[in-house]
């Protein structure tokens, strides 16, 4: 004697299958069009007030290097103990 599965569970078991399947299929990402953009200079910025201190200048490396170490000397756990 023959057991078989009942025709809506393997019915069911079909269509997850297909469901599965089609969540495995990925579309290519590539950064292409006019929504790619050029990467800038850290030292060129933001001029927002919120993201500038006052003695940074937009463009200038040096015045961006300054404060770049002003602000790791802050962070310096052993600097502020002293």
């Amino acid at each position: 004697m023959r057991r078989s599965l009942p025709r809506g569970l393997a019915l069911l078991g079909v269509v997850l299958l297909a469901v599965g399947m089609a969540a495995c299929a990925d579309k290519p990402q590539t950064a292409s069009g006019p929504s790619k953009k050029g990467d800038s200079k850290p030292w060129d910025g933001s001029t927002e007030a919120g993201y500038t201190v006052p003695d940074w200048k937009q463009g200038d490396r040096a015045s961006w290097e300054q404060q770049l170490r002003a602000r790791n000397q802050q962070q310096n756990e052993y600097t502020r103990s002293r």
